[in-house]
């Protein structure tokens, strides 16, 4: 499907790491120092031997991991004097370097497809080979002239509700920079000093264009069986693993609804303190993700599953975006509602869950929901595209 839209090509596009939110504000300017790559069981190890050689004042590492806890990551070091700031939403510019072209988009897996996923998933929960899955589709954006990510990143502050993201990816082309760009509305994982937080999310639903239908459809997740199931498994995934390392943990409010300007969702705001003070933030990622909210449950047996399923490699999408300091603090994201932008390519990533109850129609709406606001950001008239 071809599509147009305009491409506001701004001098300011970001090439380090920028992280905004209602719980976060940081910009790091890229530097040449990069963290080894390795897979998410070293990332301690390999985090405290960098901090060691390079010193400690003041250094950060920021940039993502990837949803295969197996594959690299990609980090890079920073310190304030490199640009480490407090940081506004970035202007769109007056639209004096706006250009006007076709876009063509094609799904990736085409949505007859995704539904036959999600109704193959179901038969396998029936079946007894896991209770949850969550299954992933991709749209894929090409244009006659490289996305512009200032202008993406920009785009997407009209939610206030969200962080915004824009983290460098390794490339796959000399030349060619590679961006994973986003709008999620999930912590991973925050650690600072002794006490940390994690707000997992699980089930979904859109939110009403006025006020009473807004307010029902909240209240009808409140009280969806299959979505309070689905949340569920995630929340005391991320219970379970964090509790033997801490001396108290709490979920204060209990399953509550979180809201961004689309879409309502189940969140459980969970919040402890730790045993020892010093256990790094990079040592609780390793026993936490992938969490049922971006995989399955029982873990094992969804991760088998979710290549044959999704038919891609999700790469850096429902990995996650953050930083660590020396210290051992830090603070993850989930890499959810984003875009990877190399050149005048693009590929956008949604997913569902899927537990016993979902529907393949309905799961296909979810995802449809939540390529919103990145279609949006990228100023195409979203209604014409699914």
């Amino acid at each position: 499907m071809r599509l147009s839209m305009t491409l506001h090509h701004t001098a300011a596009a970001r090439d380090g790491f920028y992280l905004s939110g209602p719980g976060h504000q940081l910009e790091l300017a890229r530097s040449v120092q990069a963290l080894p790559r390795g897979g998410l069981d070293s990332l301690a190890t390999r985090a405290a031997a960098f901090f060691a050689g390079y010193g400690t004042e003041g250094l950060r590492l920021a940039g993502a991991l990837p949803y295969d806890r197996q594959a690299g990551d990609y980090l890079f070091a920073a310190r304030p004097e490199d640009g480490a700031q407090a940081v506004s939403p970035a202007p769109r510019g007056d639209g004096s370097g706006a250009v006007s072209q076709q876009v063509l988009l094609r799904e990736d897996p085409p949505a007859a497809q995704y539904r036959a996923a999600v109704a193959e998933a179901l038969r396998r929960i029936a079946a007894g080979a896991f209770d949850k899955i969550v299954l992933s589709r991709s749209l894929r954006l090409s244009a006659g002239l490289a996305f512009d990510p200032g202008a993406l990143l920009a785009a997407l502050a009209v939610d206030p509700l969200i962080t915004r993201f824009s983290v460098p990816l390794p490339p796959r082309q000399a030349g060619v920079p590679r961006r994973l760009i986003g709008a999620t509305p999930e912590l991973l994982l925050a650690k600072q000093g002794a006490a940390i937080t994690s707000h997992p999310l699980a089930g979904s639903a859109p939110r009403g264009r006025e006020a009473a239908p807004d307010k029902a459809a909240g209240a009808a997740l409140l009280h969806s069986g299959k979505d309070l199931r689905e949340h569920a498994l995630v929340a005391e995934m991320v219970l379970d693993s964090l509790a033997p390392w801490c001396a108290s943990l709490a979920r204060p409010e209990g399953v509550s609804l979180a809201q961004t300007a689309r879409l309502w969702h189940l969140g459980t705001r969970i919040t402890g303190v730790l045993k020892d003070p010093d256990t790094p933030c990079a040592e609780l990622l390793r026993v936490l993700h992938p969490t049922p909210a971006v995989s399955g449950y029982p873990l094992a047996a969804a991760e088998a599953a979710l290549p044959g399923l999704e038919g891609y490699d999700r790469d850096f999408y429902a990995g996650a975006v953050g930083w660590l300091e020396a210290n051992g603090d830090g603070a993850w994201y989930l890499a959810l509602r984003c875009a990877e932008l190399e050149g005048s390519e693009a590929r956008l990533y949604a997913g569902a869950g899927v537990v016993a109850g979902s529907d393949p129609a309905l799961e296909e709406a979810e995802t449809h929901a939540k390529f919103q606001a990145m279609l949006a950001g990228f100023g195409l008239a979203t209604g014409a595209v699914l």
